[in-house]
């Protein structure tokens, strides 16, 4: 198959273009574990609905059981011919048109059993692999643009990853003006209007040119989903050396960067890396301020750094399957943490977990819209459970943790919770020492240990006894809603398939951290 790579080019514009809306042939045959196949020339623009390019889906007939095969009729049977990219994990009515064939009575015995089988055969499926990592010609070829903009090397004697950027434009233009984010965001204008009136007197003018002070993160928090992350962030914000992009979650290396706003919208404009990098701004004129020792603007020598707080960038992949070349077995070729590498081989990474069965139910708390219950709760982790399976049967499991089209089908995210396969797969690039690992559970009950594990592993200064009470005893940040809260607790049968599900995954993930505390044996309730 020719592939032409026309959205990866190195004009702003043409990398801003729109890819089609996924149509799928209504007259064959559908896999729903089947990697999806797409032509790279001659994309259109998303509204425009009679440039629709067909997809091709390899067909893999289901023919192992007959419960998979009711399970693929269930999703199969509607009439897809609008696949829309990476749907929310609680809207998928579109995959069928009979929303009752996974419902389990709670009662019966036979269908706990029926339950406990699946369990069996996931645990038989689990493997722990290492995956075939992709050279810098191929990240390089698929992302010209990005590396043409972030050069190889930064400056020296500042900490945060930095650079000077020559500035072509008019410097009475809005610099700001087509950026993205400030765009679609009305909460960010407040902060680019800033920026505007500050761009002009940080310009550095050399031998008749203009140049930009451009910076990277000198961290990332990359995950997990309500494992605590927001927490985390907003007391590292109160850190006099730690400044942190203009919101928390700009999402550019699993989602932006590939045009994705909203996960059931499909895709919109590509964010160019530009768009990025002008995010770390405010945090990059201070760093500047600092370097070049303007009093009149900063009275203290700090040695600032910058963090990225977006807790879709260690597990998010999504996207790889609509603009990258299909691997072998299904498996992605790159992931996101192989660019990130490529530009970035010194970042470091804070990752935050919880209990996966707890993370999983308040990811259902948060995301669910209507008709939450323990009791809706348990089928969907019942149904989830069987598609996870039925990929399983067919592929290898992480070619089923990063399928786009199960973790869309799947109604609740199980994905997110098989810690060890994303930290092993990070660690197939980055080094042990440069992400450190922490636990929601030890970070609630004692927050002024986990904040020095932080500020120990980002190498900060020491704080004031006022300042570091204030960033350790401010209360917890997004914690569950009241009216979710009122909800209760999962049901006990829920916990004990979840606990066997993520029990063989958690067992890998204290193995490799090692550390026992990461099987989660000793329950604690944080909500």
């Amino acid at each position: 198959m020719d592939y032409n790579y026309t959205l990866h080019s190195s004009n702003p514009e043409v990398y801003r273009k729109r890819p089609f809306l996924l149509q799928v042939d209504k007259d064959s045959q559908m896999n729903l574990f089947a990697v999806l196949e797409l032509r790279r020339d001659n994309y259109c623009r998303w509204s425009t609905l009679v440039c629709f390019r067909k997809v091709k889906l390899y067909s893999i007939f289901f023919g192992v059981t007959v419960m998979f095969l009711i399970m693929a009729s269930y999703i199969l049977t509607a009439d897809k011919k609008g696949l829309l990219l990476t749907p929310s994990p609680y809207h998928f009515s579109n995959l069928g048109n009979n929303p009752g064939s996974f419902l389990f009575n709670l009662s019966s015995a036979r269908d706990y059993a029926n339950i406990k089988l699946v369990l069996k055969t996931i645990t038989s499926k689990v493997e722990f692999t290492t995956r075939e990592l992709p050279d810098l010609k191929d990240l390089k070829r698929n992302e010209p643009h990005m590396f043409s903009v972030i050069p190889p090397k930064f400056l020296p004697n500042v900490k945060n990853p930095c650079w000077y950027e020559e500035y072509s434009g008019n410097i009475t233009a809005d610099p700001y003006g087509t950026n993205l984010y400030a765009l679609y965001s009305k909460r960010l204008r407040t902060v680019f209007d800033f920026l505007r009136n500050a761009f002009r007197e940080h310009l550095n003018h050399h031998v008749n040119k203009n140049y930009r002070i451009r910076c990277l993160p000198y961290f990332y928090i990359v995950g997990q989903p309500k494992c605590g992350t927001t927490d985390l962030y907003d007391r590292l914000r109160l850190h006099p050396d730690v400044r942190f992009t203009t919101f928390k979650e700009p999402h550019w290396w699993t989602r932006k960067r590939f045009g994705i706003i909203r996960l059931s919208e499909g895709f919109h404009d590509r964010y160019p890396v530009e768009d990025y990098l002008d995010l770390f701004d405010l945090a990059a004129f201070q760093i500047q301020d600092h370097l070049l020792g303007n009093s009149s603007r900063s009275q203290h020598k700090r040695n600032i750094i910058i963090g990225e707080a977006s807790a879709s960038t260690m597990w998010d992949n999504n996207a790889w399957v609509y603009f990258y070349d299909n691997a072998t077995n299904g498996e992605p070729p790159f992931l996101t943490q192989d660019f990130v590498h490529a530009v970035q081989p010194d970042a470091k990474f804070i990752v935050m977990l919880r209990d996966p069965v707890e993370r999983l139910y308040s990811d259902y708390l948060y995301f669910g819209i209507a008709n939450k219950s323990a009791e809706d709760f348990h089928e969907k982790v019942s149904e989830s459970l069987q598609l996870f399976e039925g990929c399983l049967l067919e592929f290898s499991m992480r070619s089923c943790v990063y399928n786009t089209t199960l973790n869309n089908a799947m109604p609740v995210r199980l994905q997110v919770g098989l810690y060890i396969v994303y930290i092993l797969d990070w660690l197939t690039v980055f080094q042990r020492d440069q992400m450190l690992v922490l636990r929601l559970e030890d970070h609630a009950s004692n927050r002024k240990y986990t904040m020095h594990k932080v500020f120990d592993f980002l190498s900060l200064g020491p704080l004031t006894e006022q300042k570091e009470a204030e960033i350790t005893k401010s209360p917890a940040s997004n914690t569950r809603r009241p009216a979710d809260k009122n909800l209760g607790p999962m049901l006990p049968i829920t916990r004990e398939i979840l606990k066997d599900f993520y029990s063989p995954f958690n067992e890998k993930l204290a193995k490799v951290l090692k550390n026992d505390s990461f099987l989660w044996e000793n329950l604690a309730n944080i909500m």
